[in-house]
């Protein structure tokens, strides 16, 4: 997974897997879910993401099953 902050726009893009879009889908007005040709999630866009999910910073925790 990769995530990419954009400051000039205050955008969080969290990418689950390197594929082509082939759709993307409005969950609400500030967040859309990118899919490809088979259906499985590629990434999430954030917008406004300071006042959402609290600024830039992450911190990544893996967790072994």
């Amino acid at each position: 997974m990769i995530a990419k902050y954009l400051g000039d726009t205050d955008t969080l893009y969290l990418e689950f897997r390197d594929s082509k879009v082939a759709e993307t889908r409005d969950l609400d007005e500030q967040t859309l879910l990118d899919y490809d040709a088979d259906g499985r999630l590629v990434g999430i866009t954030i917008e406004h993401a300071k006042n959402r999910v609290g600024g830039p910073e992450i911190e990544l925790q893996r967790i072994e099953a």
